[in-house]
């Protein structure tokens, strides 16, 4: 095998680019200068952007809308109009996570399977119906069920279109795609709390009241998004519609250059699943994605009525619209991120920082009873949280090698990191402790998670390069090789 042996310590790939032993479509640019293909490629990606992420990120606003639109609901009174206690409200809050925690894993082999422009149009029609259903819910039983039905759809969006995305964007380029993407939840924070705000004067039309409303049309916004996303989803590169054939070609050239075996056409072998559960890096990304996405959940959840307790004496109208600036400074911020890690390929280190930034957040929460310092509080608690979430997946998915493969590992992080939401739907009956276990979860799982896999990546990649895995190689031949995905001795992590 040939071997380049200037070898980078940041970005998790193949140092060694070589073309030998790669099956490579033919290259339509072979005649054209150095300067003209760098024009080519770089419009052809300005292009993938166009095409691809502003309709995703409408979707995951959409998904995260319907999620957490309950916290909204909440203060506009379905609590007290279903008699629901404080135990069943949050118990129609965990059973969403029970639904979608467990369906995540095999969603991406679904996605696979069934094709992205089938797969998620007919989730967002299901889960859009789930959202119509619950505005028409008269007690506690509809509600559980509206909201088991809920997460059981949603499931496939979130894990699958990251995979999605790593399946289009080389590994330097995948994390900001990643963070405009996930910025659609902070947007759908801000867009809830004014949709929920104006909705609720709706309150008494159709014999219904203003909470039901914010389900009723926000979940028919859904439906009707889900029809017209026959259309404008789009598979995966090797059959995008939208691309000429030569420009297919250059897509699965530029993957396969950068991750060589992942932009292989696979079929689903249970090796791949077997590969991933023997994988130490999905374990312990499993902790650190907890340690960012049960504060998430709870920092989501309870926005409105965290805004409505400070101690001002605002109505629930006013509360809804504090909730906005929040969520605005943390899609930003998150956009920014991710912009950094893709530039410095030091994730791990972004994780480290920001996190900090939300312990600090909710320590001011908790020591202060001033409204002011506490609402500074709740920017530093949402900009210490949502960066993290785009930078951990993205973290991941760099460090796997394989399409399958990356797949099952990212569905069983984000899986697992949405379970937690059960914890989340249960910890803020008094806000004091609700605080106090998010900045634990952001402090030991996040923060330290964090520390520990850029300890033990950059360990690996130190053995790496002295050659002290380069006997994993020996006697196999190109393809054997390439089957070993992100064990190979000269694929090097994302640290």
């Amino acid at each position: 095998m040939t071997e380049d042996k200037e070898k980078s310590s940041g970005e998790g790939r193949r140092v060694s680019t070589h073309e030998e032993g790669i099956n490579l479509p033919a290259d339509p640019d072979a005649h054209r200068t150095d300067e003209e293909k760098a024009e080519i490629d770089r419009k052809l990606v300005r292009r993938l952007d166009f095409m691809l992420i502003p309709w995703l990120c409408l979707l995951y606003l959409l998904a995260f809308l319907d999620r957490t639109n309950i916290g909204n609901a909440k203060i506009a009174g379905v609590q007290k109009d279903l008699k629901l206690s404080d135990g069943q409200y949050s118990a129609s809050l965990s059973i969403f996570f029970v639904s979608y925690a467990v369906f995540e894993p095999i969603t991406n082999i679904m996605l696979k399977k069934f094709r992205p422009s089938i797969f998620i149009p007919i989730i967002m029609v299901f889960w859009g119906g789930s959202m119509v259903g619950m505005g028409f819910c008269y007690n506690w039983d509809g509600l559980m069920a509206a909201r088991w039905f809920l997460g059981l759809a949603e499931a496939g969006l979130f894990p699958g279109v990251n995979y999605y995305l790593s399946c289009w964007y080389k590994r330097s380029e995948f994390g900001i795609r990643a963070a405009i993407f996930f910025s659609a939840a902070a947007l759908s924070g801000s867009f809830g709390g004014l949709l929920a705000a104006a909705i609720e004067h709706m309150d008494g039309i159709g014999s219904r009241p203003g909470w039901a409303w914010i389900f009723i049309l926000e979940g028919l916004l859904t439906v009707v998004i889900g029809f017209v996303s026959f259309w404008m989803v789009h598979d995966f590169p090797d059959e995008a519609k939208f691309l000429s054939e030569d420009d297919r070609a250059r897509v699965v050239r530029r993957l396969k250059l950068d991750q060589q075996a992942s932009a292989e056409h696979e079929t689903f072998q249970m090796t791949y699943l077997y590969q991933s559960l023997r994988d130490w890096k999905m374990w312990l990304g499993m902790v650190i994605y907890m340690g960012c996405d049960m504060p998430l959940y709870a920092f989501s959840l309870f926005l409105p009525a965290i805004i409505k307790g400070l101690g001002w004496n605002t109505s629930t109208v006013r509360s809804q619209l504090m909730s906005v600036p929040p969520y605005a400074a943390a899609a930003v911020f998150t956009v920014v991120i991710g912009y950094i890690a893709d530039r410095t390929r030091q994730r791990g280190l972004c994780n480290i920082l920001v996190s900090l930034i939300g312990v600090a957040g909710f320590a001011m929460l908790l020591a202060s009873n001033s409204p002011a310092v506490q609402y500074v509080g709740v920017f530093l608690g949402a900009l210490g949280i949502y960066p993290c979430i785009s930078n951990t997946v993205t973290w991941m998915a760099n460090n796997v090698e394989g399409v399958y493969k990356r797949g099952v590992v990212l569905g069983f992080v984000i899986g697992w990191g949405n379970l937690s939401g059960i914890i989340s739907s249960n910890i803020y009956a008094n806000h004091k402790t609700g605080h106090a276990i998010v900045m634990g979860f952001l402090a030991v799982f996040l923060f330290g998670g964090s520390i520990v896999m850029t300890a033990l990546l950059r360990a690996e990649n130190g053995k790496r390069l002295r050659g002290e895995r380069d006997h994993l190689v020996e006697g196999l031949d190109e393809k054997q090789i390439d089957k070993l995905g992100d064990m190979r001795p000269d694929f090097y992590y994302t640290t």
